[in-house]
């Protein structure tokens, strides 16, 4: 790649388990590709093992799951555990969705690093990434 120029970031979404909701990950996929974002969707009824070889295979920089019926304590913690266990804990792991507050600091000590509850406005994610993005490179100089 020539000097100056990056690659987009590089976002892996996903549906975990039987969620086949897709209105929201639609809007977030769509609102990344206008900042610049390179968005890979897996599809619907994925499990983590699926996503996290998925993650790995599309060498991405972040995977979002998008969780709308309640499996979020059982499949979260196993796909950022396998993310760990692959060699690729450097990923950022978001969940989006309905994400009860009671339920957020297991996510979070598991190993999610954000949680974008119901009704998150795509500018505010677009910003967490682009920020997270910046402090990674920041890091890296």
């Amino acid at each position: 790649m020539p000097q100056g120029t990056e690659r987009p970031l590089r976002v892996l979404l996903a549906k975990l388990g039987m969620d086949t909701h897709t209105v929201g990950i639609t809007v977030i996929a769509h609102a990344l590709r206008e900042a610049g974002m390179e968005v890979i969707f897996t599809g619907l009824k994925q499990t983590p093992a699926m996503v996290a070889t998925a993650a790995i295979q599309e060498d991405v920089d972040v995977v979002g799951v998008s969780s709308l019926s309640a499996g979020h304590t059982r499949s979260l913690p196993t796909l950022a555990r396998l993310l760990r266990e692959a060699g690729a804990g450097d990923k950022l792991l978001l969940v989006g969705g309905v994400i009860p507050e009671e339920d957020q600091p297991l996510l979070q000590e598991a190993g999610v690093d954000k949680i974008f509850t119901m009704g998150a406005d795509t500018r505010d994610i677009i910003t967490y990434l682009n920020e997270w993005r910046a402090a990674q490179q920041a890091g890296h100089s």
